[in-house]
């Protein structure tokens, strides 16, 4: 495999609480399992952009699968590498996450597209996904700048992000639509390959005191 193919290859990555594997059509119904249909489901997903033609949150399998198809198509034109977060204790699909813009050229790319059920949240599932992407980006991929980007509303997304240790860099003002049509401030984070091994051992150690 080229160096460049490997920004593509998506090999599944394990930790100790999740393991992160390629999503796939056959995902949907633990999709909308892990999705939830209570209000704090709702607000997972009222940040999420939906495909054309779906809910912003999924109610049917349909629905999931709707978006599983928009993730796939997206990692067919190289845009976006969509991961599903697998409970490794249960087996249980826990919710997604993905890599967004890889460019090897420029070594760069996103991690984006995240959501977890709400079992899973505090658990330290999200750290560990992100020691596990950003471990790979930086230590196999080769990357000099991953970035995290969020809504300027979205204050929980925010404060998780800023847990991880990634720099706040700015915000790209009226950067997208929301799924209701309004406009999005996105804020935007950081971490770069100088930043890394500190990033690294903060989130090893929070992972540790929260395994005590």
């Amino acid at each position: 495999m080229t160096e460049n193919g490997l920004w593509y290859a998506m090999p599944a990555l394990a930790g100790d609480r999740i393991r992160l594997e390629p999503l796939r059509y056959e995902h949907a119904a633990d999709y909308l399992a892990a999705a939830g249909d209570d209000d704090e489901a709702a607000e997972i997903f009222r940040w999420q952009s939906p495909p054309a033609g779906a809910l912003t949150r999924p109610v049917t399998v349909d629905d999931a699968r709707a978006h599983i198809v928009a993730a796939l198509a997206a990692r067919a034109r190289g845009a976006r590498l969509p991961y599903a977060q697998i409970d490794t204790a249960t087996g249980r699909f826990a919710g997604t996450t993905s890599f967004a813009d890889p460019d090897p050229t420029l070594r760069t790319l996103t991690i984006g597209y995240t959501w977890l059920g709400r079992p899973w949240w505090g658990t330290g599932a999200n750290a560990e996904a992100k020691l596990l992407m950003l471990g790979f980006a930086f230590e196999t991929l080769g990357a000099i700048r991953v970035t995290l980007v969020t809504d300027v509303l979205n204050e929980r997304a925010q404060a998780a992000i800023e847990r991880l240790g990634a720099s706040r860099e700015g915000i790209l003002r009226k950067h997208r639509r929301r799924a209701d049509g309004s406009w999005r401030d996105t804020v935007v984070y950081a971490v770069t390959d100088d930043d890394w091994p500190e990033v690294k051992h903060g989130l090893n150690t929070r992972l540790r005191r929260e395994a005590a």
